[in-house]
């Protein structure tokens, strides 16, 4: 059995709770959880007790780590992973990330790649509202690729933000378009999945991407196009609510432990 602890415990990090109790991840004890709100730390850790586990509800990360996990699941946000990643994978702790927006940052993401070799600890990337990690990397290998980046996004998403506009009401709009290191810049939570998509091909400085707001729209769409010599690829997803992301930790973490591995 694997070790298993959470950082955020949200709507997210529920979903992968649920997942547990219903038996979906056999090979993993989540042994605690912890938020900087305690009382969801304790909300969530009260849950997985009522299906029979033991589980702490850490009031540090320090205290989380002391419980020794093989694995780590970073359901918080960007700055939280920037600031558990090392410590975690100096621990011999490997990380499930959904904070991908945190990697755009090289300096940090050559920090984590040395703690991880010194340590024997890995960082694997959910591929949360998108996905086709497997083709849009074997494309970029290819050589002489180049792909790009749309999100779709509802109006209701952007009221109260600083891009929002009245017209945005009435009107498709175009919200943002750039690298995907600038998107990140510009939307630190929002558009993770670009920095997921430009690691997965040509990187945070070439991937272009561009934001659309549609008055009618609901939920979030994600398409990712990749073209070289002789492929040419399209991912497109559209997700009603963000729970995708939650589910493609759980299948994540069951690909670690399984003998077939996709």
């Amino acid at each position: 059995m694997k070790k298993l602890v959470i950082v955020g415990c949200g709507y997210l990090a529920n979903i992968i709770a649920d997942a547990y109790l219903n038996g979906l991840l056999p090979l993993y004890d989540i042994v605690g959880v912890y938020s900087r709100t305690n009382s969801k730390a304790t909300r969530l850790s009260d849950k997985i007790k009522s299906g029979g586990r033991e589980c702490l509800a850490a009031t540090s990360l320090n205290e989380l780590l002391d419980l020794k996990p093989d694995i780590l699941v970073e359901a918080a946000n960007p700055a939280a992973m920037k600031e558990l990643a090392v410590k975690t994978l100096e621990n011999g702790t490997s990380i499930v990330t959904l904070s991908i927006g945190a990697l755009a940052d090289n300096n940090f993401l050559e920090e984590i790649k040395s703690a991880a070799n010194t340590n024997g600890s890995k960082v694997y990337i959910a591929s949360g509202a998108t996905g086709g990690f497997d083709v849009l990397r074997t494309a970029t290998l290819m050589g002489n690729a180049t792909a790009s980046f749309f999100n779709e996004k509802g109006v209701r998403a952007l009221r109260g933000s600083y891009h929002y506009n009245s017209n945005m009401e009435k009107e498709n709009q175009t919200v943002f378009s750039g690298t995907a290191r600038e998107a990140i810049n510009t939307f630190p939570t929002g558009l993770n999945v670009a920095v997921a998509a430009s690691l997965a091909t040509v990187g945070p400085e070439k991937l272009q991407v561009t934001m659309e707001s549609t008055p009618s729209f609901t939920g979030d769409r994600q398409r990712v196009e990749i073209t070289n010599d002789e492929v040419h690829a399209v991912v497109d997803v559209f997700s009603a609510t963000p729970a995708i992301a939650a589910w493609s930790v759980v299948s994540t973490l069951q690909n670690i432990v399984s003998p077939i591995v996709f």
